[in-house]
């Protein structure tokens, strides 16, 4: 919305209605103009187009200066549209001598020098406008982020008082489903493949991982080995995230394992409590992987 605190002086609507009146040489192409330009464009059907151009435009900006409290975003939206015009090459059918784009390009100038401050002030107010919505959006991001993760960190809670294991494997699924939705991972659900079950896959900075997620027990060097041969053993390049609510036993995390990364439970409450995002944490795990063969560190010890 432009801003209505100050009035659009007389020359500046003089200047206006003398550079309308010759920007364009066929009242089609002005025609055309306004309905683009303007946002009450519906007046454009109550001018008279039968009359000489300079009567349209006097019409038209006339009735709108008259009913100032519809019409000052669109006089201003005109004032703007116009002074940003640079481009005359359309009056060159009619322009034998050049006489057509030289009053052309002279009435738009004199519009600018007509309006340069105000027209300054009125875009860089909307450019503030428009960061003010953007923070607002952000922040309105945010806290639906948190509601979320606070919701999701409630749902945790629940599953975990499953008693039921292999139900709760299950739960678990869903939920990382979800969790990785939430931070647009593009996440797949549980999967056969070739007689393999893979609990998920997603998708993390152009790179395709596929999901282990188990909550029985510790997990040993055993289950990270099959999970890496799996991952390993395909066709398209990939990584793996082994998610392990109940930890890993010391000998588990050994290095020799290049294509997968590992959570547990405390990395997945740090996100849950948005101490860390999602996308981060994947990050700052697969980094240090990289940098030392460790395929485990706590996001504490990141």
């Amino acid at each position: 919305m432009i801003d209505q605190s100050k009035k659009i002086s007389p020359q500046a609507i003089t200047s206006l209605k003398e550079a309308l009146s010759v920007i364009y040489w066929t009242k089609k192409n002005l025609r055309t103009f306004l309905k683009i330009t303007l946002t009450n464009s519906a007046i454009l059907t109550t001018i008279d187009w039968d009359s000489y151009k300079r009567s349209i435009v006097n019409e038209l900006i006339d009735r709108m200066i008259n009913n100032s409290k519809l019409y000052q975003e669109d006089l201003m939206n005109l004032l703007i549209a116009v002074t940003d015009f640079t481009d005359f090459e359309h009056l060159n059918y009619w322009d034998e001598d050049g006489s057509k784009k030289k009053k052309a390009k002279q009435a738009v100038e004199h519009l600018r020098k007509q309006t340069k401050g105000y027209i300054e002030i009125t875009k860089e107010k909307e450019l503030a406008r428009n960061r003010k919505i953007e923070v607002e959006k952000r922040i309105a991001k945010s806290q639906s982020l948190e509601k979320e993760l606070n919701d999701l960190k409630l749902e945790f809670f629940k599953i975990s008082s499953n008693k039921n294991l292999q139900e709760r494997g299950y739960q678990l699924e869903t939920f990382l489903n979800k969790l990785f939705h939430l931070f647009d991972l593009d996440p797949k659900g549980s999967f056969k493949n070739f007689g393999e079950q893979i609990d998920g896959a997603f998708t993390f900075d152009n790179n395709d991982y596929l999901l282990e997620a188990k909550w029985k027990k510790q997990v040993d060097r055993t289950d990270l080995s099959s999970f890496s041969t799996k991952v390993e053993s395909k066709l398209k390049v990939a990584l793996g995230l082994f998610v392990t609510i109940g930890g890993l036993t010391k000998e588990a995390i050994a290095p020799q394992f290049n294509s997968i990364i590992v959570m547990d439970g405390s990395d997945l409450m740090a996100v849950l409590e948005s101490r860390v995002t999602l996308p981060d944490l994947l990050y700052k795990k697969r980094r240090k992987a990289a940098e030392t063969g460790e395929i485990f560190v706590s996001f504490f010890n990141l």
